[in-house]
């Protein structure tokens, strides 16, 4: 058997995200025919945003000029230059960021931008001393967990639960137990947080980026499903960036994962790293995403899209999938985080008597894909029930399935209650 090295065998690990990936995958083979995909990020498809696409393709494909920067040129190390500068346009009058073309750098996907960020700010520095990411608040994206090239990138604490009315609660960050010590190379948020769908507040926010500068460390907004685009916020919310904060966007949730374009938001001597980086790992970013959605930025229609197509879209899927919860369930235990953004539910099913992941295991079986929660706690220290009685159901699918694949998890959970007697 050949031998890998460190670096090697980390990086092909049994980890959360290569399961998620892989059931993702299946989906699109013999072996997931039939399946009800309720695990993956897969964005909905949005007709309207799609033919705008389309039409913005065929446009490409019928310009010599435009199709030889889509496809026939290596883009800057930062990524395409008429793209990054509208962007720049759009953030300072839309959003009143004070942000140059220095400020920003595209990356192929978000994860790729996470995985260069998380490295550049944890493991080992030059003083031999180790540094990890701090995760205020967990649950967490599960795409965080393997991302260090040293064990146990990640630190994080318990949050505050806050319980709602309607069978609700709502996860807090609890800053009583929050200590950022010198071991933290940087804080890291996900706004809406994936998997739960809570938005952290404008002054949990604050705090944080307070707490950050204080210690002389950046700020990591992850707003892959917020804002500016593409929007999927539903609660008050403000778009923040500062020279000490590092906003992490992407086009993926706009209804474009498979362009794999991550954008980054930084200081002028962390963009200028991001570039070297591009470089180095893969020549230079990709060009699609870029040259794509050019129009949409420059013109600020991406904010308009966002607002009018992208959020209402969701909205209208998250009240059917919550009522969907109330009517499968009943009076089997269940509680549902309170759904502010993004496109999950985040279920807890309070003393289940078996783990999420063997509730994951059952419902593979019975033809539904979801994500056991226990996945979305990295860096959290000791044992805490609750991490092995909650799941992650996407509702951007169809929604005859969405439906059909609650009241399955329904009848399981019930089950596991029952069996337990």
């Amino acid at each position: 058997m050949m031998e890998f090295s460190l670096f090697g065998k980390k990086m092909s690990c049994q980890a959360g995200i290569l399961s998620l990936m892989d059931d993702l995958g299946d989906v699109h083979t013999a072996k997931g025919e039939g399946m009800i995909m309720m695990g993956g990020g897969n964005p909905g498809y949005v007709p309207e945003f799609q033919k705008i696409m389309r039409a913005r393709l065929k446009e490409i494909c019928d310009d010599t000029l435009l199709f030889q920067r889509l496809a026939g040129t290596y883009a800057p190390a930062r990524g395409d230059h008429e793209f990054v500068e509208g962007l720049v346009a759009l953030l300072r009058k839309d959003q009143g960021w004070d942000v140059g073309p220095e400020n920003i750098c595209l990356t192929n996907g978000s994860q790729t931008a996470f995985f260069l960020l998380f490295n550049m700010f944890s493991g080992v520095f030059s003083n031999g001393r180790t540094k990890k990411i701090c995760l205020p608040l967990v649950p967490e994206y599960i795409g965080y967990a393997d991302l260090g090239l040293t064990e146990d990138c990640c630190v994080s604490i318990r949050p505050e639960i806050e319980f709602l009315d309607g069978g609700m609660f709502k996860y807090h960050i609890d800053f009583d137990q929050l200590v950022i010590g010198e071991d933290v190379g940087a804080i890291c948020v996900s706004r809406p947080t994936n998997p739960t769908g809570n938005v952290v507040t404008d002054d949990e926010l604050e705090k944080l980026s307070r707490l950050a500068r204080e210690k002389n460390i950046p700020l990591i907004i992850d707003s892959a499903y917020g804002l500016p685009f593409p929007g999927m916020i539903y609660t008050e919310a403000r778009s923040t960036w500062n020279d000490n904060s590092i906003v992490c966007l992407s086009l993926s949730k706009l209804g474009l994962p498979g362009i794999r374009t991550g954008i980054v938001v930084a200081g002028e001597e962390i963009i200028k790293a991001l570039g070297g980086m591009n470089a180095i790992m893969s020549l230079s970013p990709t060009s699609v995403g870029g040259v794509l959605t050019e129009q949409l930025v420059s013109s600020g229609e991406i904010t308009t899209v966002s607002r009018e197509l992208i959020r209402p879209f969701y909205l209208a899927k998250r009240e059917k999938a919550v009522a969907a919860v109330r009517e499968a369930f009943g009076d089997i235990p269940c509680k549902i985080h309170k759904p502010e953004g993004a496109m999950f539910l985040w279920l807890w099913f309070e003393n289940l008597p078996i783990t999420s992941l063997e509730l994951y295991g059952r419902l593979k079986n019975r033809g539904v894909l979801v994500v056991s929660g226990h996945y979305f706690f990295p860096g959290l220290d000791g044992d805490w029930k609750h991490r092995d009685e909650c799941l992650r159901v996407t509702y951007s699918q169809n929604d005859e399935d969405v439906y059909r694949g609650i009241g399955i998890i329904a009848e399981e959970v019930g089950k596991a209650y029952a069996q337990a007697g």
